[in-house]
């Protein structure tokens, strides 16, 4: 998913960068108001930007010769919504960018827009979505079904993303970009599938996890539903 440095042209690369800077100064505002309504929610955002920045930092190849990665981003937009993970996951990409060469600067507004963006967002409808079709199961198999469609949603659409970058930078000569797009998902997304499976499910133990051992703030945070059976949410907060 981490365009390489200086590989988009230079026009893509302001464009991307242009298209990704509301989402992340927005972003950068959603952490801020979270960590003032409540500051007991730091541990658990600092715990979800380095899932986030463990699990992307991997690089495994590919039986396409390429290298794929799970990416981590629905982990933090469950917990704290798609805004807030736009900041982690730029924060994410610009250390690794700096520190593991992996990725770039000129690429960053590319990669902060596939997977701190639309990886965050899709992810997290697709939580919401599964989290109303589920919502007459028992409170824990709902939340797995959720989680995991989550996590795993997120993953596919940041590599489908990417895919679509490349191809709109570099047009098949015969095709166009419709063919390139397809080369390019041939090589990233349908390989991105079982990493995406694996990422889900590592996403459902975490957070099955953290149901135990911070189970208060994931009731804060609405991601458990209270005993009655309802959204746990305080005064202004945001029910599930």
């Amino acid at each position: 998913m981490h365009i390489a440095e200086g590989f988009l042209p230079p026009v893509h690369a302001v464009a991307w960068t242009v298209a990704a800077a509301p989402f992340v100064l927005h972003g950068a505002r959603s952490v801020t108001l979270a960590v003032r309504a409540d500051p007991d929610a730091k541990l658990l955002l600092g715990a979800s930007g380095a899932f986030c920045f463990v699990l992307s930092a991997l690089k495994i190849p590919s039986v396409t010769g390429s290298c794929s990665h799970p990416t981590g981003a629905g982990l933090g937009a469950i917990l704290f919504r798609p805004p807030v993970m736009a900041a982690l996951g730029t924060v994410t990409l610009l250390f690794q960018a700096l520190l593991l060469a992996h990725g770039g600067l000129t690429t960053l507004g590319a990669n902060v827009f596939s997977m701190a963006v639309v990886g965050p967002w899709v992810g997290y409808g697709g939580y919401r979505l599964v989290r109303r079709l589920t919502a007459r199961l028992p409170e824990t198999t709902a939340l797995g079904f959720a989680v995991f469609a989550g996590a795993a949603l997120a993953s596919l659409s940041t590599y489908s993303v990417t895919s679509l970058q490349l191809a709109l930078a570099f047009p098949d000569a015969g095709s166009g970009v419709l063919g390139a797009f397809a080369k390019f998902g041939a090589i990233f997304s349908i390989t991105q599938i079982p990493l995406a499976v694996i990422e889900g499910l590592v996403t459902v133990v975490i957070v099955r996890l953290l149901s135990t051992v911070a189970r208060d703030e994931l009731l804060r945070l609405a991601v458990l539903r209270s005993a009655a059976g309802g959204s746990a949410a305080p005064a202004g907060g945001r029910a599930v």
